[in-house]
C-alpha cells in the first residue's frame, strides 16, 4: 500500500483540502480525525470531534483506544486499497497513526503549505479563531448531530475541476472548542478607513465593502486631495499596500484583492 500523509497545524484547512487532494491523486481512502473515509463516505471509526474535551479528542485522532484502532484495521484489511491518505497536525502524529493502524511506513509527506496558499491558510485560521468552525469530510447524513453543541452548516459539496461532485463536508462546532471571537463588521470597516487615511493624499474613504468569503476582498470609494499630475497609479498602490498590511497585522488575513474607485480634486484650485 502506498501511504500519503498530509500534515499541518490545527485549523489550517487540512480536512477541507483532503477530498480534492485524494481525488487528484487517485487515493480512495482517507484517515482523518479517527475516521476511515472510503470514496467520500465514512466506513469505520469515530470522529475525534465527537469528544467532549481536547485531550480525549487527540487520543481519538491518534487511535489510542485499542477497540477503535482494531475496528479500523479490520475494515482496512477487507478493502482493495492500494493508496491511502493520513491526516495529522505533524509528521510525528501521522507516523503514530500509521503505526497504530499497522499500515507501514509513509511514502509521501505533504505539508499543508504545499497545497494551500498562505492566504488560504491564514483565512482558515481566522475562521477557526473567530467562528469555531471545524470540518468533517463526510456527508451530513453520516454525522451524528447530537454530539455537537452546534451544527454550523449542512453538507457542502466538493467539486473537481470538471464541476463533478467528488465528496461532501460538514461544518460543526465541537464541545471541546473553547469558544470564538466576534469581530463586528464596523471594526473591519474602520481598519480599512484608517489604513486608507494613513496615505497622505487620501481625504476620505466611503462605501467600504468587505467580503470574507473564500477569497477575502475589500472594495472602497477613495477621495483624493492631490494636485493635477500626481501619479494616481502609485497612490493607488500605496493605499492597497496599506490596507493589505493592516489586515495582515491586525487580523492575520492576506486579502485576495483590494478594489478602489478614485475621485480627485486639487487643493491648488
Amino acid at each position: 500500500m502506498e501511504v500519503y500523509a498530509l500534515h499541518g497545524p490545527s485549523g489550517t484547512g487540512k480536512s477541507s483540502s483532503a477530498l480534492l487532494y485524494a481525488h487528484n491523486h487517485h487515493i480512495p481512502a482517507i484517515i482523518d480525525d479517527g475516521l476511515l473515509i472510503y470514496q467520500g463516505k465514512k466506513l469505520a471509526g469515530r470522529s475525534a470531534k465527537y469528544e467532549k474535551n481536547y485531550i480525549t479528542a487527540v487520543k481519538r485522532a491518534t487511535f489510542f483506544f485499542e477497540d477503535h484502532a482494531e475496528e479500523v484495521r479490520q475494515i482496512l484489511g477487507s478493502l482493495p486499497i492500494t493508496r491511502i491518505l493520513l491526516i495529522g497536525t505533524s509528521k510525528r502524529m501521522v507516523d503514530l497513526i500509521a503505526n497504530k493502524l499497522q499500515i507501514g511506513k509513509i511514502d509521501h509527506y505533504i505539508d499543508i503549505n504545499d497545497i494551500r496558499s498562505s492566504a488560504e491558510i491564514k483565512l482558515a485560521l481566522f475562521i477557526r479563531r473567530t467562528q469555531g468552525k471545524h470540518i468533517i469530510p463526510i456527508p451530513y447524513a453520516q454525522v451524528e448531530q447530537n454530539f455537537f453543541k452546534k451544527l454550523i452548516a449542512k453538507g457542502h459539496r466538493v467539486l473537481n475541476r470538471q464541476k463533478e461532485v467528488i465528496g461532501e463536508t460538514t461544518v460543526v462546532e465541537p464541545n471541546f472548542q473553547m469558544g470564538s471571537i466576534t469581530i463586528s463588521p464596523d471594526v473591519l470597516k474602520k481598519i480599512v478607513i484608517m489604513a486608507c487615511r494613513s496615505v497622505v493624499e487620501v481625504s476620505d474613504s466611503t462605501s467600504v465593502k468587505i467580503s470574507m468569503g473564500d477569497l477575502p476582498t475589500v472594495t472602497a470609494d477613495i477621495h483624493l486631495k492631490a494636485d493635477i499630475g500626481v501619479d494616481l497609479i502609485a497612490v493607488s498602490k500605496r493605499i492597497q499596500e496599506s490596507v493589505h498590511r493592516d489586515f495582515l497585522n491586525y487580523l492575520s488575513i492576506e486579502l485576495y484583492s483590494v478594489h478602489l474607485r478614485l475621485t480627485q480634486y486639487s487643493p491648488s484650485y
